[in-house]
């Protein structure tokens, strides 16, 4: 510790982006200098209709040192093996985009190279029947795999679907055991450094006032600091997704939860629908340009599985990003530093990204300008790749039954993304570059899915057999339906962490040739380097 050191960081909004940053902070920052305040309004509330989540989460939480089955239970939470797309390529299709790979490359060779060539010799199943995530999935199945699994099952990966409020309510206890205070007030005042715009203080409705060193704008689409104070403008990419509502609703159901997310096409966008424990999350996120809230609120409601619990909930957005997420010494997570819709489950990992990339360059109170920017630079890259992704699915679509759909699928899109889908069409290849979040298998899913199909393939591919391929190919696809047939259902592995302490025995030894499941709270994988 120096006199340049951090002193007080203050964070201001809670929710989940508030209080993720809180508990991460109060975990790595465990100084005995540095000093987290979260401010925070009741009345104002949150947004809170983000549930579902991809595999990175899971390193965080294990960061933390959180029990899974404990976070399972007090979120209400389920788990997530991908996304089933419905109506997105054309209507009356429906495909998977899971986590984790589809099979296994073969001689340096990309799996997804072999499956092309093989699909050009014969009627071949969905890719998605390589795919241990997916084929679990389709059969209702989960556990998470042992640390000695072998075979097929330690191709399983998951995320988690979970209450948000609760979320950030479990996370909340955990920071403010670790030493982080809460103020409960709304801001009325900002106060900056006259020489350079540095916010120094806020003030609050009770008169009370809260200095920082460093201050995390978490306080919504406002941007109370980022953007009402330090106005630093944002990028606007409702060109390229033209979706600026939603609506969304809780509603009963009966049975067991799917242990996936499903995004349905609509009319003027699309519906989600997140299976909890005790109820499903539903809603429907649209274009304006095109649909009326009233006229979305009822296709909402006339397509759920089960009664409303609530009160639907409309919200507004533009979707984009501030120009900076970090400037001067305020930084932005969440709905204050951009917004994408959350088609892909993409924006508590955005969260989760800014926060590691703060800790991973974490200033002192001189502020050097090439840390500030080399955070804004990866900020830059991660929204972009996300961005990307998502207009895929609007582009990449046959559908042309309705305006709204015509303006997509003739749209134009990003260089970066044009490029992408030259690539694919051409012999299917797919390039990770940078930090890309999305890899091989993501675009492999949503390219096939929506029927953007190589005219060829890698010439590497004629290299290899091609009975030898086939049989292996074949093997695989077997191995990953007997090892789904032997998982637990869903619902049945959810009782089990319902009823379970939170610290379980370790397992029983494997054998190198038995696949065996785990009721573990841990699983052997480092998500953090997993493709998506």
């Amino acid at each position: 510790m120096n006199e340049h050191t951090i002193r007080s960081v203050v964070i201001l909004g809670g929710g989940t982006a508030g209080w993720m940053a809180a508990a991460a902070l109060s975990r790595f920052l465990n100084n005995g200098v540095t000093r987290v305040t979260l401010i925070e309004s009741e009345e104002i509330g949150t947004v809170g209709v983000g549930e579902a989540t991809i595999p990175p989460l899971r390193t965080f939480n294990t960061m933390l040192g959180i029990d899974e089955h404990e976070f399972i239970r007090q979120t209400g939470g389920t788990y997530k093996l991908g996304i089933e797309f419905v109506d997105w390529g054309g209507l009356g299709e429906r495909y998977f985009h899971p986590f984790g790979a589809h099979g296994h490359d073969l001689a340096g060779v990309h799996f997804h190279q072999l499956y092309l060539r093989e699909r050009q010799r014969r009627v071949m199943p969905d890719i998605s029947a390589w795919s241990m995530s997916a084929v679990a999935a389709q059969a209702g199945k989960f556990a998470p795999p042992a640390a000695q699994a072998q075979s097929a099952v330690k191709d399983l990966f998951y995320a988690y679907h979970f209450d948000a409020a609760r979320y950030a309510a479990f996370l909340r206890r955990f920071a403010e055991q670790n030493g982080v205070q809460r103020i409960e007030g709304k801001v009325t005042a900002v106060a900056q450094r006259p020489e350079d715009g540095h916010v120094t203080a806020l003030k609050l409705e009770d008169g009370q006032v809260v200095g920082g060193d460093l201050f995390i704008d978490c306080s919504g689409f406002r941007g109370v600091l980022i953007e009402e104070t330090l106005e630093t403008g944002y990028e606007d990419w409702r060109h390229w997704l033209p979706c600026d509502r939603a609506v969304a609703v809780p509603s009963a159901y009966a049975g067991d939860p799917d242990p996936f997310t499903r995004a349905t096409a609509r009319g003027s966008g699309w519906q989600w629908r997140i299976p909890l424990q005790q109820r499903m999350g539903n809603g429907l996120v649209y274009c304006s340009d095109f649909q009326q809230p009233e006229q979305a609120e009822r296709e909402l409601l006339a397509n759920l599985e089960g009664e409303a619990l609530a009160a639907p909930r409309h919200l507004s957005f533009t979707t984009g990003r501030r120009k900076r997420s970090w400037h001067r010494n305020v930084v932005a997570l969440g709905l204050a530093s951009g917004f994408i819709e959350p088609l892909e489950s993409t924006s508590i990992h955005l969260v989760q990204s800014g926060i590691a990339r703060l800790i991973a360059l974490f200033p002192d109170r001189r502020f050097n300008p090439v840390e500030r920017d080399e955070y804004n630079a990866q900020m830059d890259e991660l929204y972009a790749d996300v961005r990307d992704f998502v207009i895929l699915h609007y582009k990449a679509t046959r559908r042309s039954d309705t305006p709204f759909w015509d303006r997509c699928r003739t749209m134009s899109v990003p260089d970066s993304l044009a490029r992408k889908i030259e690539l694919f069409r051409a012999k299917g290849r797919v390039f990770r570059e940078n930090r890309e979040l999305f890899a091989t298998t993501s675009w492999v899913s949503v390219c096939l899915g929506q029927h953007i199909v190589p005219d060829d393939h890698e010439p590497a591919v004629d290299a290899l057999d091609e009975e030898k391929v086939a049989g292996a190919l074949e093997e695989m696809r077997r191995g990953y339906l007997d090892v789904a047939a032997r998982l637990p259902s869903h619902g049945d592995f959810l009782r089990h962490v319902a009823g379970r302490p939170a610290a379980p025995p370790p397992p029983p030894p494997t054998s190198p040739e038995t696949p065996t499941f785990s009721f573990a709270s841990e699983s052997p994988f480092d998500f953090s380097a997993d493709p998506l």
